[in-house]
C-alpha cells in the first residue's frame, strides 16, 4: 500500500551544490544549492531566488561556478547555506574557504571543494527562478582521480535528504551501467 504526500519538493538523490560567482568588485560569494542538475548535454540547471546575493551576482557577470559538497567540507558548505552575503560579505573567508579564478569563466573556483563545474549563463528566469548555464569546463583536483578519471569514493558528494534535513554522503557501488540489464535482454 502506498501513502500519499501530495506536491512536494522530494527527489533522490538530490545534489548539494555550491554555486559561487563574483561581485561587481571581484569579491567571491557562493551559496548552497539543493535544486539543480544537469539540464541537457553541455548544461546545468539549477533554481535560484533572485534575493539571493549569488544569484544577483550570476546576473551581473554572466558567470559562475557549481562545486560538488563533500564530506570533508560539510560544515562550511551548510554554512554557506544558511548565512546570506547580502548580511556577511566575507562569508567565504568565515567558511574557510579560498578561491582562485577560473581560467575558462569569469567566476571563482573553490579550492576546498575538489570538483567544480565552470559556466557560463544561458538564461534566468524570475518568474521559476530557474537558471541555466553552459558548462565551460569541469576540472577536479588530482587527489580525486584514479587513472586520469573522477572516482566518486574519493569525492565524496553529499546529498541532500529533503524529508528529514539531513546530508547523506553517496554510497558503494552496486552495478555496471549499460551493462547490468543485458541479462533480461
Amino acid at each position: 500500500m502506498r501513502k500519499d504526500f501530495g506536491t512536494k519538493t522530494w527527489m533522490y538523490p538530490m545534489p548539494v551544490l555550491i554555486v559561487a560567482a563574483y561581485d561587481e568588485n571581484g569579491l567571491p560569494n557562493a551559496m548552497n544549492a539543493a535544486w539543480g542538475g544537469i539540464n541537457t548535454d553541455d548544461r546545468v540547471g539549477i533554481c535560484l531566488a533572485d534575493n539571493h546575493k549569488t544569484t544577483h551576482n550570476i546576473l551581473s557577470t554572466r558567470a559562475f561556478t557549481v562545486s560538488m559538497a563533500t564530506v570533508a567540507q560539510l560544515a562550511a558548505c551548510d554554512y554557506v547555506g544558511i548565512v546570506s552575503g547580502n548580511n556577511v560579505p566575507d562569508k567565504i573567508d568565515r567558511a574557510g574557504f579560498t578561491t582562485v579564478p577560473s581560467q575558462h569563466v569569469h567566476a571563482p573556483i573553490i579550492e576546498q571543494l575538489p570538483m567544480t563545474l565552470e559556466c557560463r549563463l544561458v538564461s534566468y528566469d524570475a518568474e521559476s527562478n530557474y537558471m541555466i548555464g553552459d558548462i565551460i569546463n569541469v576540472s577536479a583536483d588530482e587527489s580525486i582521480l584514479t587513472n586520469g578519471k573522477i572516482d566518486i569514493a574519493k569525492l565524496q558528494p553529499i546529498t541532500y535528504d529533503p524529508i528529514n534535513h539531513q546530508y547523506r554522503v553517496l554510497g558503494e557501488v552496486v552495478g555496471k551501467a549499460f551493462a547490468d540489464g543485458n541479462a533480461l535482454k
